[in-house]
């Protein structure tokens, strides 16, 4: 399958969740999202890397889900909502794994954050009371 180019794809540092990054990160999704059962949780923290193994990730995606590399996950395709049940396994919050990926203190992440949404309401207001992107 082919894939169209785009505008964003060469923004550095920027990894937009799109139908290719998703075809690529299918596998690893797939993987967290059998987290929602139990006895799968408990098989993958005994286990990580033979866990992986069992959705076929290549050598890379299993590197980086067992040292806890979101970045390089986010890279691979992993969609946040599902890296975000992997984070559990290495006791790290999403905050936790967003100041991994920029490089910063988890303090530093949640001030980003804070300091991002000033004048959102503002915007919102100007804007005629929703968000579309």
């Amino acid at each position: 399958m082919s894939w169209d180019k785009h505008d964003y794809d060469h923004i550095p540092g920027t990894y937009v969740f799109n139908g290719e990054r998703s075809a690529q990160g299918y596998g690893i999704n797939k993987m967290a999202f059998s987290f929602n059962d139990a006895s799968n949780r408990e098989e993958f923290a005994g286990d990580m890397d033979a866990y992986c193994r069992k959705f076929q990730l290549s050598d890379e995606a299993r590197a980086a889900v067992v040292a806890g590399d979101f970045l390089s996950l986010m890279r691979l395709g992993g969609n946040i909502y599902y890296l975000a049940k992997i984070a559990i396994f290495h006791g790290l919050t999403v905050q936790d794994a967003g100041a991994q990926m920029g490089g910063i203190s988890t303090d530093q992440f949640k001030a980003k954050l804070l300091n991002n949404s000033e004048g959102f309401e503002q915007q919102l207001h100007t804007i005629g009371g929703y968000f579309h992107g």
